[in-house]
């Protein structure tokens, strides 16, 4: 199954400013994060982001929120973002059966959001290049057990490009640009 722009929803968890530092290949992530929120503004993808107890974490990067609107944020104390009330009448309000997700940490918030999303029929999609842990084997843990419970695992670029579909539009030569420099 292909991700469909028209069906899907970019979920952003928790890339927040004094998280970042700590996970492993932050700035790759940012990078990979940062290329998934231009397309989908760019082909009209709902992108929402959560922010765990944004006092003492702090806000989503800068990096990110360049990409994004000060309305696509949800604040959380749960570590699942579909545990939360208001996130998950936000996600449900989006009408997309697939979701895709980036974010922090891998193991913890990042996992249970995906399991809970598919557990509820969301066709669920990580990619785990725009996705960090502050240890290399929470992350490699998380991404075989989310494997393994039938959630997809791509890359960004591989959702970039199901999403444009074809090579002769606008969108394919600026994306394209962008690819290369994520």
């Amino acid at each position: 199954m292909l991700i469909d722009r028209d069906n899907s929803l970019l979920l952003l968890v928790d890339m927040q400013e004094r998280l970042l530092p700590a996970v492993i290949d932050s700035e790759r992530t940012l990078r990979k994060a940062a290329l998934l929120t231009v397309a989908a503004e760019r082909m009209k993808v709902p992108v929402l982001v959560s922010e765990h107890y944004p006092k003492g974490i702090g806000p989503t990067s800068e990096v990110l929120s360049a990409n994004i609107s000060a309305g696509s944020v949800m604040h959380k104390i749960h570590f699942s973002c579909f545990a939360d009330d208001d996130c998950r009448r936000r996600i449900a309000a989006a009408a997309r059966k697939q979701v895709v997700l980036g974010g922090t940490e891998t193991h913890v918030c990042v996992q249970q959001t995906a399991l809970d999303l598919k557990q509820d029929g969301y066709q669920v999609f990580v990619a785990a290049d725009a996705t960090s842990s502050r240890h290399e084997d929470d992350k490699s843990l998380a991404i075989a057990r989310m494997r393994a419970a039938g959630i997809v695992i791509v890359s960004a670029e591989m959702v970039v490009f199901e999403w444009m579909r074809r090579a002769d539009t606008p969108v394919f030569r600026e994306m394209l640009a962008l690819i290369k420099e994520a």
